[in-house]
């Protein structure tokens, strides 16, 4: 509510101060009274253009003060919150505005100094005034909320219903949302834990296939190398067995030096015989390789995609299926 209306030197008034009561208050008056001139103040007061032409001819400035009587909920207080100004709910306001001949305007609430911007949005909240060529407030959306708190006398709790809905609402969607990705990622998960269990990786598999591998790519080149490596050290031409058979026969004449010499001789065929075996033994394993080339490359290369996928390397792949299978567990 309007309490008061203090004017200094505007146009033809000097000084002048109107007190409201409750109720309706009219002004009347025969044309060329002053009753715009009323108006044009009260517009000064709450944010209208500042126009030098209102200042009373040799004064140095206009000035207009309006005491409003506010309620506790009525927002206001949120504008005044979010321009920085300090004023309790409940309290009253004072808006005050100067403007010198010189066109220089300053704007106060409460005495505190604040823009004309913000002194126009706190005025519009308090006061509408229709005319023949104004806007009328009924048709402003942001009128709309204050209009169902008075007809439903709410008093403000409108405001808080529409934020708890709003806030209501978005945790609805967040639920929903979480929901829709936890599914999607349940069946990646399942997806990527079946394709990790059919393939049942090992620990060391990858070094174990690709040396294999190394050794079937050239096992012909190997089983070659290693059947001459037998002929020649099994041949009926062995000098060692020659050697040994000659220094055999002498013997009883060579003395002690002949004997370690026999000595070495039989070392020296007994680990012939060592190579022997060793050369059968790889012989017979890459005869009776069950691998081929094919199912080795179609293994590596299942095990290194499925580490591409998981971003990890090969062996840590068994450990990556049991964190997928915790993750799918939660």
């Amino acid at each position: 509510m309007l309490e008061s209306l203090s004017i200094q030197n505007v146009v033809i008034i000097e000084k002048l101060l109107i007190e409201f009561e409750g109720g309706l208050c009219t002004l009347t008056g025969e044309t060329g009274a002053g009753k715009s001139i009323l108006l044009d103040s009260l517009g000064l007061a709450i944010g209208a253009r500042a126009d030098s032409s209102l200042v009373r001819k040799g004064a140095e400035k206009a000035v207009v003060t309006a005491a409003f009587s506010v309620s506790p909920s009525h927002e206001v207080y949120g504008l005044l919150k979010n321009g920085d100004v300090e004023v309790q709910s409940g309290e009253a306001l004072v808006l005050k505005r100067s403007v010198s001949a010189d066109g220089r305007s300053k704007a106060y609430i409460n005495d505190n100094p604040v823009s004309a911007g913000l002194l126009k949005d706190i005025g519009q909240s308090l006061i509408e005034i229709h005319g023949q060529f104004d806007t009328q407030g009924l048709l402003d959306p942001q009128t709309h909320r204050g209009l169902l708190d008075d007809y439903a006398a709410l008093d403000g709790h409108l405001k808080t219903v529409w934020s708890t809905w709003q806030e209501a609402r978005r945790k609805y969607d967040d639920l929903k949302n979480s929901a829709e990705k936890a599914r999607v990622e349940e069946q990646y998960l399942r997806a990527s834990l079946e394709a990790l269990d059919e393939l049942s990786p090992e620990v060391g598999e990858e070094e174990n296939l690709s040396m294999l591998r190394e050794r079937l790519m050239h096992r012909e080149q190997v089983l070659e190398g290693l059947n001459a490596s037998y002929y020649l050290l099994n041949s009926e031409d062995d000098p060692v067995r020659k050697a040994s058979g000659v220094l055999d026969r002498i013997s009883d004449k060579l003395g002690e030096a002949g004997g370690e010499a026999l000595a070495a001789l039989d070392r020296a065929s007994a680990e012939m015989q060592e190579a022997l075996s060793i050369i059968q033994s790889i012989s017979a394993d890459l005869e009776d390789e069950e691998h081929d080339l094919q199912s080795i490359d179609d293994r590596l290369y299942a095990l290194r995609g499925q580490a591409r996928k998981h971003h990890c390397e090969v062996d840590e792949l068994p450990q990556k299926r049991e964190e997928l299978a915790a993750q799918l567990n939660q």
